[in-house]
């Protein structure tokens, strides 16, 4: 059975209010931080670039994958920093900001991903690069 972009959507908006849960957790414990790592590593990321328009080819989700995780973690970076500037950093206002940035942009279309991503260069695969064939060079 294949998620509806819908039921992704949704997904992605709860993560962030359930790594906010997770820190009433007893500290230390798997069921705090694991949730915690996940949609700071993934959340932010995943709901900027996804749902696609388009479906993504094989290789390509795994492509928007690997871009979900440095996304992520720079947003994450930008966050914190935000708030240690204004002297209002916690953990709480860390993860209710992200939380918050993934609720909107989850409601949001996905960020278009560049074309070799969503397939567009399928013509370099059968006779070497655009560029070559055109005369291109430099």
């Amino acid at each position: 059975m294949r998620l509806h972009s819908t039921h992704l959507r949704v997904g992605l908006a709860a993560s962030g209010w359930l790594a906010l849960g997770a820190t009433a957790l007893p500290g230390g414990s798997p069921l705090r931080w694991v949730p915690v790592l996940a949609f700071v590593t993934l959340g932010p990321g995943l709901a900027l670039l996804h749902p696609q328009p388009a479906r993504l080819r094989p290789g390509a989700r795994l492509e928007a994958l690997a871009l979900a995780a440095p996304l992520s973690l720079s947003l994450a970076a930008l966050t914190a920093t935000a708030l240690f500037l204004v002297e209002g950093f916690s953990t709480t206002a860390f993860l209710v900001s992200l939380a918050a940035f993934v609720t909107v942009a989850a409601a949001l279309p996905g960020v278009p991903l560049p074309a070799a991503t969503r397939g567009a260069t399928r013509g370099a695969a059968r006779g070497g690069s655009g560029r070559a064939q055109r005369g291109v060079t430099g």
